[in-house]
């Protein structure tokens, strides 16, 4: 086997097989921490604001589902530093996570965390409960703690599909890790109060799977009315939300195209009504 240069001499493959516990994470942590996005050094000065952001993430459960969709913009400052970053991440066949916050230390996490849902089940042989994977994420996020003091705080949002339930679960953090379980729907970045305002009065309990693709859409895009940090679709660049659907079939990314679609009929019913579509009164 090939070794990483940063990894230690004494590392065999006996290490790798035989790790103590099923934590990839703590794991590297024992044997090459350097290696882990998460690390205790304490930063000179804060640089929060000195690095990207990532933005807005929604979602929602549907009738035996949920939905998560996240705008593509990250800034720095006032300034946009990318108009089509990624901030949906698929975790396993049946749960994805969105981040907000520092961009490079989420997109780490996230990559970690699949590494370490994969880990889990190789030397397990089964896969973890939505309840465990929401608690190992949990897990990384209170190891950042010390950086986010720094300012470089990641606050992820965790969507699965429970097939014990045979429904969609959504799963939100503080900055320390603790884990909290929404109902119905959850919003996270600086727009989010904005998608959630517009969740409250377009979320319906039993909707398809495509509806509340239309509904987190809608969202997003009030979102981006009011939050100059969170990216509306943008149609002149063909860059779209990224938007994934989880049920009882796994994971599934919505192609361009598909929500292209969405976002166009969106765009010509807010030709006409450009509030977007007004909930019932009763």
């Amino acid at each position: 086997m090939a070794m990483h240069k940063d990894l230690p001499a004494g590392l065999t493959n006996q290490l790798f097989t035989n790790t103590g516990n099923s934590s990839f994470t703590e794991f590297l942590g024992s044997f090459a921490p350097q290696l882990l996005p998460v690390r205790d050094e304490r930063l000179a000065t804060p640089i929060g604001d000195q690095v990207p952001h990532a933005t807005t993430i929604v979602a929602a459960s549907f009738a035996g589902g949920v939905v998560m969709a996240g705008d593509r913009r990250s800034t720095s400052g006032n300034i946009i530093a990318q108009r089509d970053i990624e901030k949906v991440f698929r975790t396993d066949d049946y749960s994805c996570m969105g981040i907000a916050g520092t961009a490079s230390t989420g997109i780490e996490m996230a990559r970690l965390y699949r590494v370490e849902l994969e880990h889990y089940e190789k030397l397990e042989g089964r896969t973890l409960s939505v309840a465990g994977k929401a608690n190992r994420l949990a897990a990384m996020i209170r190891g950042n703690l010390a950086m986010a003091m720094q300012g470089l705080v990641v606050v992820p949002l965790f969507a699965a599909y429970d097939p014990d339930r045979d429904a969609g679960r959504i799963f939100g953090y503080d900055v320390a890790g603790g884990p909290y379980e929404k109902e119905r729907y959850d919003a996270i970045g600086s727009g989010s109060i904005f998608a959630k305002g517009a969740l409250k009065k377009l979320y319906r309990e039993g909707a398809s799977a495509d509806d509340t693709v239309t509904m987190l859409i809608q969202a997003l895009y009030d979102a981006a009315d009011d939050d100059s940090a969170t990216g509306g679709p943008d149609v002149t660049r063909k860059i779209w939300p990224v938007v994934s659907v989880i049920d009882a079939d796994g994971f599934r990314r919505l192609g361009d195209d598909e929500v292209a679609g969405v976002v166009q009929r969106m765009l010509d019913e807010r030709m006409i009504s450009p509030d977007g579509p007004i909930a019932p009164l009763r």
